[in-house]
């Protein structure tokens, strides 16, 4: 589902909720991806941000588009490091968020205000980090 205005944060907070109820076979809980981390992801996202907050364009540069793809490889490689990232990356289909930007400006801040309400609700429904 494309993110918009009305869904980001329910898509969200959905994905969160997904993933902090998700058990192993033998019916424990199964480890999600820390808020470190998560902001490690944020932050990543938040540098391009300001770049797209700044200019003007609706229609992204293609400097900025690079920036996204480079984003996305290093999501994949986050994703290939640890697999807490790799169930937030799946659950969240962070990917395909980042694929539906396209030359979007707009779709850039969708996509950023998205993962700052992943951060917030993992940090909202998760106590603590182990």
């Amino acid at each position: 589902m494309k993110l918009t205005k009305d869904n980001y944060v329910k898509l969200a907070e959905k994905a969160i909720l997904d993933l902090k109820g998700r058990k192993d076979k033998r019916g424990r809980d199964i480890k999600i991806v820390t808020t470190s981390k998560i902001r490690n992801l944020l932050a990543m996202a938040a540098d391009i941000y300001n770049e797209v907050i700044n200019s003007q364009s609706e229609v992204l540069s293609e400097e900025i588009k690079g920036q996204i793809n480079y984003m996305k490889i290093r999501f994949v490689y986050e994703s290939g490091r640890e697999a807490t990232v790799k169930n937030l990356v799946e659950q969240a289909d962070i990917l395909t968020h980042i694929d539906e930007i396209g030359d979007s400006r707009e779709q850039y801040i969708l996509f950023n205000r998205y993962m700052e309400a992943l951060v917030a609700y993992r940090k909202f429904y998760v106590e603590h980090d182990e």
